[in-house]
């Protein structure tokens, strides 16, 4: 009898640890479908944003595109300088620049963020299962036919990057996103 036990009790555990890698896969399947930028969909009009974000530090325009620059924006608890870029469309994209202050703080500052976009959006497209990233600093995701790209360049000391794209801004500056 003590034999059943023990096999009951293995069992068990068994079972529990086969619920938990259920529950692991079952999260990595629910991820987000849509991209946003600062919370706005795609085709935003500058004036609403604006009127929510307050009124950038600079504004240029070139082939039809705005960019508009605000500083001292916080994503994920780091401090960024926020671009967005606008077409007669609305809001077609944008990128963060993180401040960070030295190597460990840059370093902390891009392993945060892509956790945070991992579990927002899953696998990089330069991650999947086990194999390493092609770059050590660089994650890449098409979501929708968006594309949301993560980088930092240590060696050329450049700030943490997280660039968003839709699908229409990436025709009108030929990218031809594809998976």
């Amino acid at each position: 009898m003590p034999i059943m036990v023990r096999g009951f009790i293995i069992k068990k555990l068994l079972f529990v640890f086969f619920l938990r890698l259920i529950s692991v896969y079952a999260d990595e399947a629910v991820k987000e479908t849509t991209v946003t930028f600062q919370n706005f969909p795609w085709g935003t009009s500058q004036e609403e944003f604006i009127k929510k974000i307050g009124q950038p530090i600079n504004r240029e325009e070139k082939d039809g595109i705005a960019s508009l620059v605000w500083e001292n924006i916080f994503v994920s608890g780091y401090k960024t300088y926020m671009l967005a870029y606008f077409t007669k469309d609305g809001l077609q994209g944008g990128t963060y620049y993180f401040i960070t202050y030295d190597p460990d703080h840059l370093a902390k500052c891009y392993t945060d963020l892509q956790q945070v976009l991992r579990n927002r959006y899953g696998p990089t497209d330069l991650y999947r299962g086990i194999q390493k990233e092609l770059r050590d600093y660089e994650c890449l995701w098409f979501v929708s036919g968006n594309y949301v790209h993560l980088k930092v360049d240590t060696r050329k000391s450049e700030p943490v990057k997280i660039f968003y794209l839709s699908p229409e801004l990436a025709k009108i500056i030929g990218i031809e996103l594809k998976k």
